[in-house]
C-alpha cells in the first residue's frame, strides 16, 4: 500500500511514524510535513489545504489510503473531493466537520441531542455579549465560533478581562473565526481527552489521554494548541468511560446521522470531569495534538489495518492492542508562543537523546535551513517517553527535554503531575 498523511505537525509525525510500522505499507508520503517527517516519509510539496492538487497527486501516485491530520482541510472539504475522485480517505466530510469548525453549531447540536455541555449563549455583536457577562458574572469562557488553531478559547476571570476579550474578538483578533462568539459558563474540574475512530453509528475507542492547554505550569496563562499530554489518564475510570460512551459518543454519532452528516474518521471529545459531572467542552473532528504522540507510542497493533477495516465496513472486528506502559509527551515551544515568536533558531540535542531507544522526538514546527535543523513554528517538538509508572515516564522525558536546546525554548515542567497525584491518592 501507498499511504498519504496530510498535515505539518507533531500529530502527523506520530501518524507517519506509526503507519510506517505497518507490514501492509510499502511507501508513506506526507503533505507537506516538517523536518522530522521528511526523514521517514516522502515529502509532497503541496499545502494541506490545496485540496485539488492533493487529489491530483493521490490519483497520479495511486495512493491507496489518505489520512487527514488537521481540521482545516477537513472543514474545506478534502474528504468530499477525494471520495468524488474515487480515492480512499479517512476523514470526515465538510458538513460533518462543522462539529469542530463552528462552536455555535456544536453547542446547538449538543443542546438538541441532550449531550451534556456548559450553559451558553451565542452573540454576533459586542453590546449584547458585554451585557450578558454583566448579568452572568465571571469567571466565564469566551470562544471564537470558527477555527483558531486551538487558541480561540479564553477563560476570563474578571469583567475587565471578559470585556477586553469580547472587544478583541469582534475587532478581528481571530479573523473570520471570531465574527460570532460563544460565551459559556466556567466549569470546575479536570480536563480529559476522549478520542475514537468512528464510522456512521459505530466506534472504536482509542487510549484515554489528558492534554495540558495552558502555556504555563499549574494551568496558568493563555490557551495554546497543547503543551503536553500523557496516556492513559486515571481521571477516566472504566465507569466514567462507560458514561462517556453512552451519554456523549454514541448520541453524537446517532445525532449526526439524523442531521444528515454521518461521521467517518477520528472523533475527539474534550471533556471536563468535575462536580457537575461529565461535560463536553468541545468536539474535534481529528486526533488531538499533542495527544496523538503518546497515544501512538502505546498502540501495539496496526493502525492502517484498523482504518482499512473500518472503511470496508468491518469495524466490529477492530480491537486495538495497547501497551500497559504509560506514555508522556512534553511540547517544546518557541519563546512568546501562543503570541508572537521568532523562528530560525538552531536546534541541537535530538540525536543524542534518541540514542535511548525509549525516547522518540516528534517534530512540529521545524525546517532545514543551510543544512541545519531550525525552529519554524510556535510548537517546535514533542519529546515522548514511556515507563512502567507515570512518574517513571515523566522523569525519563524531562531528562531528555533538558538535553535538547534552541534559543528561547519554553516548556511546562508539570506535564503528568495531575495523573501522578491522582494515582498516588488512589493507593
Amino acid at each position: 500500500m501507498k499511504v498519504l498523511i496530510v498535515g505539518n505537525g507533531g500529530r502527523e509525525h506520530a501518524l507517519v511514524w506509526k503507519v510506517r510500522q505497518s507490514p501492509l505499507v510499502k511507501e508513506v508520503y506526507c503533505a507537506r510535513g516538517n523536518a522530522g517527517i521528511w526523514k521517514i516519509a516522502k515529502k509532497v510539496d503541496i499545502s494541506p489545504t490545496d485540496i485539488e492538487n492533493l487529489a491530483k497527486f493521490a490519483k497520479e501516485e495511486k495512493i491507496d489510503l489518505t489520512i487527514v491530520g488537521p481540521e482545516q482541510p477537513l472543514s474545506e472539504g478534502i474528504a468530499d473531493t477525494f471520495e468524488r475522485e474515487g480515492l480512499v480517505i479517512f476523514g470526515h466530510k465538510k458538513e460533518a466537520s462543522m462539529l469542530e469548525a463552528s462552536k455555535v453549531y456544536a453547542k446547538n447540536f449538543m443542546k438538541k441531542y441532550n449531550i451534556p455541555t456548559a450553559f451558553y449563549e451565542t452573540f454576533d455583536n459586542e453590546k449584547d455579549a458585554i451585557s450578558f457577562v454583566k448579568n452572568t458574572g465571571t469567571p466565564i469562557v469566551i470562544k471564537a465560533d470558527g477555527l483558531a488553531a486551538g487558541k480561540g478559547v479564553i477563560i476570563a476571570y474578571s469583567e475587565e478581562e471578559a470585556f477586553q476579550t469580547i472587544r478583541d474578538m469582534f475587532a478581528g483578533k481571530f479573523g473570520e473565526a471570531s465574527k460570532r462568539i460563544v460565551i459559556e459558563e466556567f466549569l470546575e474540574g479536570e480536563e480529559a481527552s476522549y478520542i475514537a475512530m468512528v464510522k456512521d453509528d459505530k466506534l472504536v475507542p482509542m487510549a484515554t489521554s489528558q492534554d495540558h492547554k495552558r502555556v504555563f505550569d499549574n494551568d496558568r496563562g493563555p490557551n495554546t494548541g497543547g503543551m503536553g499530554a500523557y496516556s492513559p489518564t486515571p481521571v477516566i475510570t472504566p465507569e466514567i468511560e462507560n458514561e462517556i460512551l453512552e451519554r456523549i459518543m454514541y448520541p453524537t454519532l446517532r445525532g449526526m446521522i439524523e442531521e444528515g452528516k454521518p461521521l467517518s474518521g477520528f472523533l475527539y471529545a474534550g471533556l471536563m470531569i468535575g462536580p457537575k459531572g461529565i461535560n463536553v467542552l468541545e468536539f474535534n473532528v481529528r486526533m488531538g495534538d499533542p495527544e496523538t504522540q503518546p497515544i501512538m507510542r502505546r498502540l501495539k497493533s496496526d493502525l492502517v489495518e484498523h482504518i482499512m477495516d473500518i472503511l470496508e465496513g468491518k469495524i466490529d472486528r477492530v480491537k486495538p492492542e495497547w501497551s500497559n506502559r504509560y506514555a508522556i509527551g512534553v511540547v517544546l515551544a518557541s519563546k512568546g508562543y501562543p503570541g508572537k515568536y521568532e523562528t530560525g533558531k538552531v536546534i541541537t540535542g535530538i540525536e543524542e537523546v534518541e540514542k535511548d531507544s525509549d525516547i522518540v522526538v516528534f517534530h512540529s514546527g521545524t525546517d532545514i535551513k543551510n543544512g541545519k535543523l531550525v525552529t519554524a513554528g510556535g510548537r517546535v517538538l514533542t519529546v515522548t517517553a514511556t515507563g512502567e509508572t507515570l512518574k517513571e515516564a515523566k522523569d525519563r522525558v524531562y531528562k531528555a527535554v533538558e538535553k535538547i536546546q534552541f534559543e528561547g525554548k519554553h516548556y511546562r515542567k508539570d506535564i503528568g503531575d495531575k495523573g501522578i497525584k491522582r494515582l498516588q491518592t488512589a493507593l
